[in-house]
């Protein structure tokens, strides 16, 4: 016998199932009891290691990444798609939220835009052309 609480639709139900050999299962259907209140767990203690452990010496702070030179950026497409349209050329001056590339994913279009100001290095796309998420469509530099 096996019991399993469903939910349908929003719904609960407790259901017992009795498995008979090689016969049709007759499930068995219990109305669900009413709701009580939510009672909230009580809050756990934090674990403390007590256990002694040889002192070592606290590592150095990584040093900080190096900024990004101004104006570098490489776009990437953020889902796969088909490329409508290459709005920019090699050379191109743009500024943070112009227009590069034309994207359609599910019947719907969508403009990818420049995170920063720049210069167009490169394009690696070219309209038809399908990509997949995270494939890089165009370098500013």
């Amino acid at each position: 016998m096996a019991r399993f609480k469903v939910t349908v639709n929003g719904e609960v139900f407790d259901v017992v199932i009795e498995e008979i050999g090689n016969s049709p299962v007759a499930p068995s259907y219990t109305p669900p009891a009413a709701p009580g209140p939510v009672v909230a767990a009580p809050p756990v203690p934090p674990v403390v290691n007590t256990a002694r452990q040889p002192a070592q010496p606290a590592a150095p702070a990584p040093a900080p990444a190096p900024a990004a030179p101004a104006g570098a950026g490489v776009v990437t497409a953020p889902m796969p798609g088909n490329i409508n349209a290459v709005k920019v050329s090699v050379g191109d001056q743009v500024k943070a939220g112009d227009g590069l590339v034309i994207l359609e994913a599910m019947k719907m279009e969508n403009e990818i835009t420049a995170p920063v100001d720049g210069v167009v290095k490169e394009v690696k796309v070219q309209k038809g052309q399908t990509v997949n998420n995270g494939d890089v469509l165009v370098v500013i530099g």
